[in-house]
């Protein structure tokens, strides 16, 4: 089981994939919303903000989310240590349900692009 600290590490390489991407993953990624990224296994909830192709983790609580963010990721710790890493695919963890992604239609439409 990935640790917290495992999975904060996973997001700032995340954070650094994204900023260093190009072309249309790169637009996807130029949005300014609201982030929560809730690891259902560890019980806690890293909240923040994806800001020019950046993820900006503000803080982390325990327990699901308490507001809403613009866009919201919920899976196992493992599974982000493994999608970073690029061992599990995005789009069949989310097709599968392992992954969950919310967002508004529209923020949805531009994420896709990184699916």
């Amino acid at each position: 089981m990935a640790t917290m600290a495992e999975c904060r590490s996973a997001l700032d390489r995340l954070s650094g994939n994204l900023a260093t991407a190009e072309g249309d993953v790169r637009s996807a990624a130029a949005l300014d919303r609201s982030l929560s990224c809730h690891i259902k296994d560890l019980g806690i909830t890293f909240t923040g903000r994806l800001r020019d192709g950046r993820i900006q983790v503000l803080d982390t609580v325990e327990g699901p989310p308490s507001e809403k963010a613009e866009i919201r990721l919920a899976m196992i710790g493992d599974d982000l240590v493994a999608m970073v890493n690029g061992n599990l695919n995005f789009a069949k963890a989310w097709a599968s349900g392992r992954v969950r992604l919310e967002a508004g239609f529209r923020d949805l439409m531009r994420l896709r692009t990184l699916l």
